[in-house]
């Protein structure tokens, strides 16, 4: 086979440290957006992206190129500096060490 084709759709959850209730809703599409930039910029399709106060979802088509845990470290480190830039919190804002993942099959 001279081509090779591989789509994932990844379901991705993880936790504000703690399960603080610290994503509030005023601020929750500019930390959206935030987080679709750095999807994307490491060239992965983000499906959907909803948040809670206390945790997030992602969905994303994800190309094997890249290491889970790395783009899920990335979006992790990149959108707490985001946050704590933004001083939307009191203190320091963290995420939960570790994440979900869950592969998606789509059956035609």
């Amino acid at each position: 086979m001279a081509d090779t084709y591989t789509q994932l759709y990844i379901h991705i959850v993880f936790a504000v440290k703690g399960r603080q209730r610290l994503i509030p809703k005023q601020h929750k599409e500019a930390l959206h957006q935030y987080i679709t930039r750095i999807i994307t910029n490491k060239k992965q399709t983000l499906i959907r992206i909803n948040s809670m106060p206390d945790h997030i979802h992602i969905l994303i088509g994800m190309k094997p190129d890249v290491a889970l845990s790395d783009l899920v470290r990335d979006i992790k480190a990149n959108s707490s500096k985001f946050i704590n830039n933004k001083g939307w919190v009191v203190g320091m804002f963290e995420w939960q060490e570790g994440f979900a993942a869950f592969c998606i099959l789509i059956l035609n």
